[in-house]
């Protein structure tokens, strides 16, 4: 029985790492909407700076642009993990989760799958392995989006994504700040032409919808094998003890 227990979890384990690389791995353009090759739709708007309250702090959100996109998520981080620092410190709970995405010339093109993404705790990057991805790629068509909100099944939902999936929000490219103990301020790009610091779409969400989950079905064999692990380490701890004379 031990043996078999031993097989059984390293199988878990085995099919656990598969998975979750796996179900990060970008789906084939004939996979994705029609609508990611759009450009996203940005409109000036005049509108009166207004309050809310998320984890006992008032924040203050300017919206400046009316901003709606479809695009692919190609890396993401969420600001409550662990090891974000900053967000702690600056007390900010409005930025639920950064989304870093592609659409338009770069689904077009189908390079996007040619390149690796990663996030920081306010940054995107991206990296090409040839010349030739590098110089197909359109940053123009890539964005690090900080997305705020107070709604709780909002917040919940954007905590949810991951890389792969096929999104679409809208809302309002916004300045916002709190004087929770200090002075904070954050900006937001109006162009996705900009780099650096400051280039960031700071967003905040008055709708989002996940269009299409990447990952199938690795995301569905990630929870078995967990399970499975979870199962062969709880049948080990549960085995009757021997005692060898």
């Amino acid at each position: 029985m031990r043996l078999f227990l031993k097989l059984f979890m390293l199988t878990s384990v085995v099919l656990l790492l598969v998975s979750v690389w796996r179900s990060h791995v970008l789906p084939e353009r004939s996979r994705l909407q029609s609508s990611l090759q759009e450009e996203p739709v940005q409109r000036e708007i005049r509108a009166q700076a207004f309050q809310v309250s998320a984890d006992g702090v008032v924040y203050t959100v300017q919206p400046r642009y009316e901003y709606d996109l479809y695009g692919l998520v190609v890396s993401k981080h969420n600001a409550d993990t662990w090891w974000d620092f900053v967000h702690r410190e600056a007390g900010d709970a409005l930025n639920i989760t950064d989304l870093c995405v592609v659409w338009g010339n770069n689904i077009r093109s189908d390079v996007y799958r040619q390149l690796q993404y990663w996030s920081g705790q306010f940054t995107c990057f991206v990296q090409a392995d040839t010349a030739e991805n590098a110089a197909a790629f359109d940053m123009t068509a890539l964005s690090n989006n900080h997305l705020l909100t107070e709604r709780d099944g909002l917040a919940k939902l954007l905590r949810r994504v991951e890389v792969g999936d096929q999104i679409h929000f809208h809302g309002y490219l916004a300045e916002y700040s709190h004087n929770h103990g200090f002075a904070f301020h954050r900006g937001t790009s109006i162009t996705r032409t900009d780099t650096g610091n400051g280039a960031c779409e700071t967003v905040y969400v008055d709708d989002f919808s996940i269009l299409r989950q990447g990952g199938s079905p690795w995301r569905i064999l990630r929870w078995v094998a967990g399970l499975m692990l979870v199962a062969g380490v709880l049948g080990w701890f549960l085995q009757p003890l021997r005692f060898d004379d």
